[in-house]
């Protein structure tokens, strides 16, 4: 769409790249800091996702930058590179980011931006609420002021009680302030109050009360005839430029096994992120223009290139900041460059500011974007899809907190699998699907034969894709064995889409299934189960 087409597309622009800047701003800086890096790292890459590489990517409103979801594979890469030095392990991870880039190129190149399609819905979800207890349980440590003993998920989550008897006071009223000020702001209905993002809200209240406790200066307290010590550590380490924080990658373990294996976790989960962020952000588009996802891949394989090479974290489309730039009244790519821009301006004209935010606050937004990656609500919408997907969503939950982000995702895709070969699923039919084209004269019917599963979803839309426009098209499943979960609620939107063109999609033949669950996206087989 032109933007000369859309009213004071400039005005909403700024406006809305201004308050998503008051969002991006802590939360890079909180990211940046669970991922083991310099603070400074997370503000570099929102600067290049936002000035430079929403020009070049395939999408209108997506905010390119550092995300939470990927702080696990960032932190595990300086741990495991640096062996105890964490600065040689942030130099040898930024190689890591560079090379991932370059895959993602390539990913964009070769049109890979189709397997946002391929990855089984529950499996994605278990994996992403996995990632919320892991970054809340590293962040609680940071919000009550003390060390943990243990660096593994499910260690820390154990010693959580025994650290609460062991926090820092002072510490820990900020942060639980910062929590519970996170937690309630979004339900207080007053104009005024809504326009300001709570994290911004944070801030505000935050930064004053840290100069009340004195936290810039080194001393003990004492309260309850206990001592706790006190200074400017809890606070962000920012450097006075922004040029001269600039680091440069060491490629000397570039070719290790442990190099290899965080490139292959950046490039796919970075990716899958991107697109499923992409996708959804697509259908708030209040224009309802269509991403280019293989041209938004290249893009971001350019920006992790750029970023990597002078010290910054990897990016992505984020999902979260995107909603809010939608939210904003943004109309074009625009909005994406104006954030970009005025975190560069308060960067390089107020660091001291930046270096009075204690640590505590952004942890507490860290802790609570934690917990709606890793809701109750997301647990219980899972399990009202059906038992099935439930399984499939807590195999690959368990499996990523117990393990990393890849086995758990191949969990989840496995579990899945089997899961469709009990209820019917050929195998030979696990990649190919058997269907037929009937052309009438104002109505196409697509008649499947065979399973159509998530794993062969991606031969499902090329077909779909193929199809005219504009017209109307029977999806008939009469004589099909199973549908899973994860084509309805793709089709559920290739039907949303389809119909935004002027067409009209219709599911048939699906009545005669058994539904696993009374859930509208439910998988259906006609198996009987007991």
């Amino acid at each position: 769409m032109n933007l000369m087409n859309i009213p004071n597309a400039y005005k909403h622009d700024v406006l809305s790249g201004f308050w998503v800047f008051l969002i991006t701003l802590p939360l890079s800086l909180g990211i940046s800091i669970a991922s083991g890096f310099p603070p400074v790292a997370g503000l570099i890459t929102s600067v290049i996702g936002g000035m430079l590489v929403g020009f070049i990517g395939g999408s209108q409103l997506t905010i390119k930058g550092p995300a939470a979801g990927l702080i696990v594979i960032a932190l595990g890469a300086v741990h495991e590179l640096g062996k105890g030095d964490m600065v040689l392990g942030y130099q040898l991870a930024l190689a890591t980011i560079i090379f991932a880039g370059i895959l993602q190129v390539v990913f964009g190149i070769l049109k890979l931006g189709v397997l946002s399609d391929f990855f089984p819905s529950s499996a994605v979800h278990g994996m992403l609420a996995a990632i919320g207890i892991i970054i809340a349980s590293k962040q609680f440590y940071v919000l009550l002021g003390v060390e943990p003993q243990k660096n593994d998920t499910l260690s820390m989550l154990a010693e959580i009680p025994y650290s609460i008897f062991q926090l820092n006071p002072k510490i820990t009223l900020i942060g639980l302030l910062s929590l519970f000020m996170l937690f309630t702001l979004p339900l207080i209905k007053n104009k005024i109050i809504k326009r300001i993002p709570p994290p911004l809200w944070v801030l505000i209240v935050i930064l004053p009360l840290g100069k009340i406790l004195n936290l810039q200066e080194e001393h003990t307290y004492t309260l309850l005839n206990n001592q706790y010590f006190i200074g400017p550590h809890y606070l962000v380490d920012l450097p006075d430029s922004l040029f001269s924080s600039v680091t440069f990658p060491v490629f000397s373990q570039i070719l290790s096994m442990v190099s290899i294996k965080y490139i292959i976790m950046f490039s796919l989960v970075g990716s899958i992120e991107s697109l499923l962020s992409t996708k959804a952000i697509d259908y708030l588009d209040p224009y309802k223009r269509k991403s280019n996802m293989n041209r938004d891949l290249t893009a971001i394989g350019v920006g992790n290139i750029l970023s990597g090479l002078i010290g910054g974290l990897p990016m992505i489309s984020e999902i979260i900041r995107s909603s809010a730039n939608i939210n904003y009244a943004a109309k074009t790519r625009w909005s994406n460059f104006f954030h970009g821009f005025f975190l560069l301006v308060f960067v390089s004209f107020f660091p001291t500011l930046l270096q009075n935010i204690p640590l505590a606050a952004l942890a507490a937004m860290l802790v609570y974007t934690g917990y709606r990656l890793a809701s109750p609500h997301e647990f219980s919408r899972m399990y009202r899809i059906g038992w099935d997907q439930f399984l499939v969503f807590i195999i690959a939950f368990f499996v990523t907190i117990s393990t990393d982000l890849l086995v758990g995702i191949l969990a989840g895709i496995i579990i899945q699998w089997v899961v469709n070969l009990y209820f019917g699923l050929s195998i030979k039919h696990t990649f190919h699907c058997k269907y037929s084209i009937i052309y009438n004269d104002h109505e196409v019917i697509v008649q499947f034969f065979s399973s159509a599963v998530f794993s062969n979803y991606i031969q499902l839309k090329k077909v779909l894709d193929k199809l005219p426009r504009n017209k109307t098209i029977i999806i008939d499943f009469a004589k099909a064995s199973l549908i899973d979960h994860t084509v309805m609620e793709n089709l559920n939107h290739y039907s949303r889409d389809y119909q935004q063109e002027g067409g009209m999609f219709i599911i048939q033949g699906i009545d005669s299934h058994k539904k696993l669950s009374s859930h509208e996206l439910a998988t259906r087989t006609k198996k009987i189960t007991v």
